[in-house]
């Protein structure tokens, strides 16, 4: 950040742990956590690799709400209900909440 340059990410993260420790190794005013908040059907139903279908057949091991254990963010920086809400209205609310931390500039 320092250098002008933001890192956006998007990846499943299932344990509070683990997104607690990159937040402390980023900084708590540099990382911004987001959940994306999308029912398991929903996201099967999106599915176009078919890697639930596989997951719930046992082909693939230790999938993330299937045969693995998701953990929802106790208190996340943004929540974004990605089931039901537009893409374009996800990205905006995205963008506002940088705007406000002042992490990206207004314009």
């Amino acid at each position: 950040m320092q250098a002008g340059v933001i890192a956006l990410t998007a990846f499943i993260s299932p344990m509070r742990s683990d997104r607690k420790r990159v937040r402390d190794i980023i900084g708590g005013d540099a990382f911004v956590e987001v959940y994306c908040r999308c029912p398991l059907a929903v996201c099967e139903a999106r599915d176009v690799k078919g890697m639930y279908k596989k997951a719930r057949a046992g082909e693939i091991k230790n999938y993330t709400g299937i045969s693995s254990p998701y953990e929802e963010p106790a208190h996340p920086d943004l929540v974004l209900d990605s089931g039901s809400r537009p893409l374009g209205e996800c990205v905006e609310a995205v963008i506002r909440l940088l705007r406000e931390r002042k992490i990206i500039e207004q314009g």
